[in-house]
């Protein structure tokens, strides 16, 4: 690996991140990278493995989940996770591979980043995370027509049954929630949920809002979120998008 310089801005969070991925060598570095930010590091060569360590570590503070491994790949692997774990899930996927990506965002990673990466953009992702995960906007939940968000414990409930969310999910709703029938720009929509802005062939916003339009009811819902073409989107009634 050739030298990295830390961030003056050490994390000072005890958690640890969770990295799997079968190239040993990729792992050897990403954790030597990760421990010079202050990152506690528990690393995984394969699927069951990482399932089997992020049982043992609940406090688990993100996971690092490689697409391609031998046995259950990285899908498989995140779709097991995503029935027992809200934790946040960054996908590495290979360059190009823009289907690997969306399918990662639909079965519930938060993030990807496509090989090969700077280890910097891997370390800003996680620190956006971390401080989205501890800094909470407020504490008073939103609630709008049967949907609660809760701040304080990121959780949230539609028609007081629990609703199942990624973190990047939760952001996107909280932002929506703040000021629902307005119109939300992409950019800062993205911004907010992302922590980046869109690039021109960036998908992973609009496949965040396919997942939840999924999880409000798709069309049988009574909660729709509308896109507005060259706009952004907007959070609405059924009976008021007509």
């Amino acid at each position: 690996m050739t030298q990295y310089r830390a961030s003056k801005r050490i994390m000072s969070n005890n958690n640890p991140i969770l990295i799997i991925d079968d190239d040993e060598q990729l792992v050897e570095m990403l954790a030597e990278v990760l421990r010079l930010e202050g990152y506690p590091i528990l690393t995984a060569h394969d699927g069951l493995s990482g399932l089997e360590m992020l049982k043992e570590h609940p406090e688990t503070d993100a996971v690092i989940l490689d697409v391609m491994m031998p046995g259950i790949d990285g899908f498989e692997t995140l779709q097991r996770l995503r029935r027992v774990s809200t934790v946040p899930v960054i996908m590495l996927t290979a360059r190009g591979e823009s289907e690997d990506r969306i399918l990662g965002l639909e079965h519930g990673a938060d993030d990807y980043l496509p090989k090969p990466f700077k280890p910097r953009e891997l370390v800003l992702r996680l620190e956006l995370i971390s401080r989205r995960r501890r800094t909470p906007s407020e504490h008073t939940p939103l609630s709008w027509h049967g949907l609660t968000l809760d701040l304080s414990s990121l959780s949230a409930r539609l028609n007081d049954q629990p609703l199942a969310l990624t973190g990047a999910e939760f952001r996107i709703l909280e932002y929506l929630l703040r000021d629902p029938g307005q119109v939300c720009g992409r950019d800062a929509l993205s911004q907010f949920a992302l922590g980046r802005r869109p690039s021109p062939y960036d998908r992973a916003l609009d496949t965040h809002i396919s997942n939840l339009r999924h999880k409000l009811g798709g069309k049988n819902g009574q909660i729709v979120i509308k896109s507005i073409r060259g706009a952004g989107y907007t959070l609405l009634l059924q009976s008021d998008d007509t």
